[in-house]
């Protein structure tokens, strides 16, 4: 029976071998194929996303350049030294090898070099054509290349932007694949038919199998189509895989020899332990922790001695991945799970004569412990303020939620609910010394009463929430207990949510203007951008409704986003003296985006940067102030105009204004409602006004409605006012209506 089964398991690793060896070999080959096959597709679509990003920046930078008002007048004027400055310095600033201007006479101006007049003709006709990017041959060089219009209003020439595809560009371009692909640009009439199908083609070449794929890309001139042509030799790449085949065949020869004086070995000692094995392993499989009585001191005892200790160590991982699925890692306590457990246990074993309560908390300003003194600190706090609930609720039940979030569900055995919560206010806002920074904690509480404020986990933990969120409401270190009017509440905000998303794909939005007046120039100088939505049902919406909850979703992005672009749109039809003023929220001001979305509404309108102003207020300086200024001046630099909007609600106003040079300072309305019966407040406008003039910022004061509040202003020296005296927001229809029939009630106010 032992020679039997040496010779029948010596065969059986034979054949495997010879079938592994054959595999191997086998799927080198397809591995390699696929591979370079794979290498090239991935590294045309890298050349395209490089191309494609080259063109973007190329063409956003002509387009800009292209629709620059001295640069249009320049081109239209012929004057060539301004031309090649401002192509010069573009071109420095972008590392472009060609920056250069073409007019419809095709003259050229700024190109580096020499342009063959055959060559210059087929550009030219390729621009008047409408191309706008691709490969471009000039003489014996290709360049990837983007050029855009120029128009006043009609062409008068195009930019062009390039930079040289030569044999460095290549190799840059080679590094980007695993292999080495050698990339060539070649014109699509160098290649075979076959080539130009776009599928990878095996050649041999000397005895070489070679892969070559060719795929189009995009070309400046439609006659001369070019193609980017990829290529590795499969024989090279195969070769490096010899060596493993021979150990593979060398290790499969060890292994028949081994397992056939193996086989015999053991072929006559494993059957009983096997056995034993086998059916132990069976119990272990339903759930039971059996050993294995093996009293051999060779292998097989090692194996059934393992084995016991495996049985052990299941045992002993599944009683902590049990505890870790229902504990937090970090501080000990119950997690989620396990409360929503604990819930339910109670709520079907309710304590007769006792009212229970769920207590939901969080830390204030708990993120600032994190982004100040690091998360070290902050998880030090967190199992400070665990031990303090553990101590605090003695036989209750304390977890936390994630985060700064903690559960306790208490009872009023010994004190009432509210009397509970006072005092776990105050025990979580006790000082305490943490990783050598004192810090004084703060909390707020949401209760839910066991029975009256829900009959299930879900629903107890759910008000419980809704009551924190109240109590942070209201204010730090307060707590609330649960009330109907708060779920409904809840269900009006979800709603009201759902409503916003609708409104922003649904055309629900809509802008109104109100006008601001220059007081020296007598005339409208500015209108403010308003948004308004229309519900379908509701009907008019206040902002003070909707834009809070925008704020706190996140939707007020997408929504400023849309004003900008709508605004600018808007204002472009208007006179050139007269600018447009967009609110920008706190959310909308620290995305990164922003200067992105800005950019391209002007492109997109054509509204020179000078003609938008950009309100912000003081809010933003609170958090991150050096953050804040890093981004106004990156505003800055496109060209807007900057202001401050609600000047003197803040707490360092001043401060704000000699870190950044604000171009206009709007006086909170507060302030205009008490000139007629304070001193005071005349005073303050006159301080505001003179501090503005000295630093050289413009002053708009809002909420005026009589003219007393408008002679007092004047004489203070507010450049302009803003206010229903004036005119009440308008739609876009009335803003042209205002502004040709505006001159009598220009007249009024200049009186």
């Amino acid at each position: 029976m032992s020679a039997k089964l040496t010779i029948f398991y010596a065969a059986l690793f034979a054949v495997a071998t010879a079938l592994i060896l054959v595999g191997a070999r086998t799927g080198i080959n397809s591995y390699a194929e696929r591979m370079i096959k794979s290498e090239m597709i991935v590294s045309a679509k890298v050349f395209d996303r490089v191309a494609a990003m080259r063109y973007a920046q190329f063409g956003d930078a002509s387009k800009v350049l292209a629709a620059d008002f001295g640069f249009r007048t320049a081109a239209a004027t012929g004057d060539g030294p301004t031309i090649a400055s401002a192509l010069a310095s573009l071109r420095g600033r972008l590392d472009l090898d060609q920056a250069f201007f073409i007019g419809i006479d095709g003259a050229i101006i700024g190109f580096r070099g020499a342009i063959p007049s055959q060559d210059a003709n087929e550009l030219q006709s390729a621009l008047e054509d409408g191309q706008t990017r691709g490969v471009l041959r000039i003489g014996g060089k290709r360049f990837n290349a983007a050029a855009a219009a120029v128009r006043a209003p009609t062409t008068i020439g195009w930019v062009v932007f390039g930079n040289t595809l030569d044999a460095a560009e290549m190799a840059r371009l080679a590094k980007l694949s695993s292999i080495d692909l050698a990339p060539q640009i070649v014109p699509a009439s160098n290649l075979t038919a076959k080539q130009r199908s776009g599928g990878a083609v095996e050649q041999d070449i000397g005895g070489t199998r070679i892969l070559v794929q060719a795929s189009p890309i995009a070309s400046f001139r439609a006659d001369e189509p070019q193609m980017l042509v990829l290529q590795h030799s499969i024989t090279r790449a195969l070769a490096e895989y010899g060596p493993m085949l021979w150990l593979l065949l060398a290790c499969g020869v060890v292994g028949v020899l081994a397992a056939g004086v193996g086989s015999w070995l053991l072929a006559r000692r494993i059957t009983r332990p096997i056995s034993l094995l086998s059916g132990a392993a069976l119990r272990v499989a339903k759930g039971e922790y059996v050993h294995v009585k093996v009293t051999t001191t060779d292998e097989l005892g090692t194996l059934a001695a393992s084995f016991n200790r495996m049985v052990d160590d299941i045992g002993e991982r599944e009683r902590q991945i049990t505890h870790m699925a229902l504990h937090d890692s970090l501080t000990g306590l119950a997690n989620r799970v396990l409360l929503r457990q604990h819930l339910a246990d109670t709520l079907a074993r309710p304590v007769a004569g006792r009212q229970q309560a769920l207590f939901c908390l969080d830390l204030d300003q708990f993120k600032n412990v994190n982004d100040t003194l690091g998360h070290p600190t902050g998880d030090a706090l967190l199992c400070e303020i665990a031990q303090r609930l553990r101590d605090f609720a003695e036989d209750g039940f304390v977890a936390r939620l994630g985060g700064d979030e903690f559960a306790l569900i208490l009872d009023d055995y010994q004190r009432p609910l509210d009397r509970i919560a006072h005092e776990l206010i105050r025990v979580v806002a006790e000082p305490c010394i943490v990783n050598g920074h004192r810090i004084v904690p703060g909390t707020s509480l949401g209760i839910a009463i066991f029975g009256a404020d829900g009959v299930d986990s879900v629903t107890l933990a759910k008000n419980a929430d809704l009551a924190l969120y109240r109590a942070k409401h209201d204010g730090h270190g307060s707590f609330r207990f649960f009330e109907a009017a708060m779920d409904a509440e809840a269900r009006k905000r979800r709603q009201m949510e759902l409503d916003l998303r609708e409104a922003i794909s649904g055309g629900q939005l809509s802008l109104m203007f109100q006008p601001l007046f220059n007081l020296a120039e007598s005339r409208v100088s500015a209108f403010e951008a308003l948004l308004r939505w229309n519900h379908p049902e509701r009907g008019l919406v206040s902002p003070v409704d909707f834009i809070p909850l925008a704020e706190d979703t996140g939707l007020i992005v997408p929504i400023g986003e849309w004003v900008v672009r709508e605004a600018c749109r808007v204002a472009r039809s208007w006179p050139d003296h007269v600018r447009i003023a967009v609110n920008v929220s706190p959310v909308q001001f620290r995305n990164p985006g922003l200067a992105a979305v800005i950019l391209q509404a002007l492109t997109e309108s054509g509204l020179p940067p000078h003609r938008l102003e950009l309100e912000i207020t003081e809010s933003l300086f609170i958090d991150n102030p050096a953050t804040t200024l890093a981004s106004l001046h990156s505003l800055r630099r496109l060209g807007v105009r900057v202001a401050l909007d609600d000047f003197g609600t803040g707490y360092s106003s001043l401060s704000y204004l000699r870190a950044f040079p604000f171009d206009k300072i709007k006086i909170d309305r507060s302030f205009i409602i008490d000139l007629m019966s304070s001193d005071g407040a005349t005073a303050i406008i006159k301080s505001i006004t003179m501090l503005a003039d000295a630093l050289g910022m413009e002053t708009t004061a809002e909420g005026v409605e009589d003219v007393g509040q408008l002679d007092i202003l004047r004489e203070q020296g507010c450049n302009q006012i803003q206010g229903f005296y004036f005119s009440k927001p308008v739609i876009e229809a009335e803003v042209q209506r205002l502004l040709s029939a505006g001159s009598r009630e220009e007249m009024r106010v200049a009186s």
